[in-house]
């Protein structure tokens, strides 16, 4: 109409050189794996093994002690080490970071060493402790939920003296049941977040968050295979912990390499320049 102006349009954003928003980054590519995936990571974590055995041995060496150290506590604290037994689950992938050190390096062709592999995580270290904080505090819900299990349970602590044969007694079926679901619940949050974030974070610039959503993608989006490889790790973990611990000498250092493989199998590389 004549004598009215109309609204000034808002200026347009200018298009970016790529084509659109200047801060976005490329969403990290996941690949299609297949149940056989599995066994093809832990052929090549032995293979990294035996190409560095003396580094594997090491951290080898540090799973039995952890593993010894929590008998003691259970032959005091029962309820209490069941708890803190979850600390195995969130302190693996971080102890296994100077081994996926390693298989990145010899993935590479580049020599190995020890203090390399020791300090694998200075270049990464704020991001790496922000996920670490977050595995905390699961793990720190997880140890209240197993010690609300076992009050509610037994009404009270219970006082087994050591005896696992005591607690896993076919009368407390309704405990373990209950604490078992717990722990499932648990362990599956904690590995859907972390089975390839930690590599990532060491092998590329992401923060904590980008890695774990990533994790988290490949779990909801390949379930029967990431099933599959999480019920891989645990056998062959238990079958480790039977003879003393003596068996995480060698289980240990193998899932750790075969981890950083997994990492490599399942997240698409970083484009060139990216």
């Amino acid at each position: 109409m004549d004598g009215v102006q109309s609204p000034a349009e808002p200026p347009r954003a200018a298009p970016s050189p790529a084509g659109g928003p200047a801060a976005a980054r490329p969403a990290v590519e996941l690949r299609a794996l297949t149940l056989r995936d599995p066994l093809r990571w832990l052929a090549a974590g032995w293979r990294d093994f035996t190409r560095a055995p003396g580094i594997g041995s090491f951290y080898g060496l540090c799973f039995m002690v952890m593993g010894w150290l929590l008998m003691k506590v259970f032959e005091q604290a029962p309820a209490w080490t069941l708890a803190l037994s979850a600390g195995f689950l969130l302190m693996g992938p971080f102890v296994c970071m100077g081994l996926y050190q390693v298989s990145r390096r010899l993935e590479r062709g580049e020599p190995v060493g020890w203090l390399d592999s020791l300090t694998a995580w200075r270049q990464h270290g704020a991001q790496m402790a922000i996920f670490g904080f977050v595995l905390l505090v699961l793990e720190m819900l997880w140890g209240r939920a197993s010690l609300v299990v076992f009050a509610v349970s037994f009404d009270g602590m219970p006082d087994f003296k050591g005896s696992l044969l005591a607690l896993l007694n076919p009368e407390n079926l309704g405990f373990i049941v209950t604490y078992l679901a717990v722990g499932a619940v648990f362990a599956g949050l904690i590995f859907a977040v972390s089975v390839v974030s930690i590599p990532m974070m060491l092998d590329r610039q992401v923060d904590a968050i980008t890695a774990g959503l990533t994790s988290l993608r490949l779990v909801l989006g390949q379930p029967l295979v990431m099933l599959a490889w999480g019920a891989s790790i645990t056998l062959l973990v238990v079958l480790a912990l039977l003879p003393g611990f003596l068996g995480l000498l060698l289980v240990g250092p193998v899932v750790g390499h075969a981890s950083w493989h997994a990492y490599r199998a399942a997240v698409q590389p970083e484009a060139a320049g990216a």
